[in-house]
């Protein structure tokens, strides 16, 4: 049973990491499933990887890249009617300063959540360093994102499910009613039942009772088990004021596979395509 005063919006006092985590994140975590870290990185730090990652989308909008390491590229247009890439993957692999930005050892110290399996930063990994760019126009082709969680990936890959955590970089500051994450807590202790089927992945984007949202300002970092159900709840607002941009490092478990140049498009990429894909692909 989840207590009242964690429905809705996000009611807890703050959590900060400064060197490693403490008992109490690792405690409120094992319950809950998921953790918010407040200025995990400065607002000048924030600038400095948002003018990053223009620059990469610059080039592969140039050269008319379509995949990297074989998962498809997401794209819609901005405000001004313009093509624009809606979700980045592996990003930290064409920019020093992101790739220093993993490196960071408050980032290392989360993979304690995953105990007792032993976790790494899968920079290689899965999609990489996702970074995903949400802006709502009336052409927008990625608004929003339905409920669902993300380890049945495993499956797709033919691998047991083996527990993960998906740590969010947030970009830009977000009140709770203009949207953002929505989180149901506790979910990342169901069965494998209600992993697969509490709801229809990615269609159903409705609220739930008991789901916990955020405001967030930007250098926020949230951390969410990889079973845990979660959405992201459209904004009420257009234009420059919906925008959210996030960084999503996966830290995973198992055992290591990387991703090359050559690998091929998962499964579950061609079921989203249709989904998520605007009318530039």
């Amino acid at each position: 049973m989840i207590p009242n005063t964690l429905k809705g919006n996000y009611p807890f006092p703050d959590f900060y990491l400064n060197d490693k985590l403490s008992a109490g994140h690792v405690q409120f975590f094992n319950e809950y499933g998921f953790i918010r870290f407040k200025n995990f990185v400065s607002r000048s730090t924030v600038a400095s990887y948002i003018k990053e990652a223009e620059a990469v989308e610059k080039k592969w909008l140039s050269e008319g890249i379509e995949k990297v390491n074989g998962v498809p590229l997401k794209f819609g247009e901005n405000e001004k009617g313009e093509k624009m890439i809606n979700r980045f993957a592996f990003l930290s692999q064409h920019s020093d300063l992101l790739h220093q930005f993993l490196q960071d050892p408050r980032l290392a110290s989360l993979t304690e959540l995953l105990y007792p399996y032993e976790g790494r930063i899968a920079e290689d990994e899965k999609d990489g360093l996702v970074f995903n760019h949400y802006i709502q126009t009336p052409n927008s082709g990625f608004t929003k994102m339905g409920w669902h969680t993300d380890s049945p990936r495993d499956l797709f890959y033919g691998h047991k499910i083996m527990p993960m955590l998906n740590v969010g970089l947030h970009l830009d500051d977000c009140a709770y009613e203009n949207g953002g994450l929505r989180v149901l807590p506790g979910t990342h202790k169901q069965g494998f039942f209600r992993l697969l089927f509490a709801k229809k992945y990615f269609i159903d984007n409705n609220p739930d009772p008991n789901e916990v949202g955020f405001d967030i300002e930007a250098g926020d970092l949230t951390v969410h088990h990889g079973s845990i159900w979660h959405r992201v709840q459209q904004s009420n607002k257009y234009g420059a004021e919906s925008r959210r941009r996030v960084m999503y490092i996966p830290l995973v478990t198992g055992k290591y596979k990387p991703k090359h140049a050559d690998s091929k498009t998962p499964f579950y990429h061609h079921i989203l395509r249709k989904r998520f894909l605007s009318k530039f692909s």
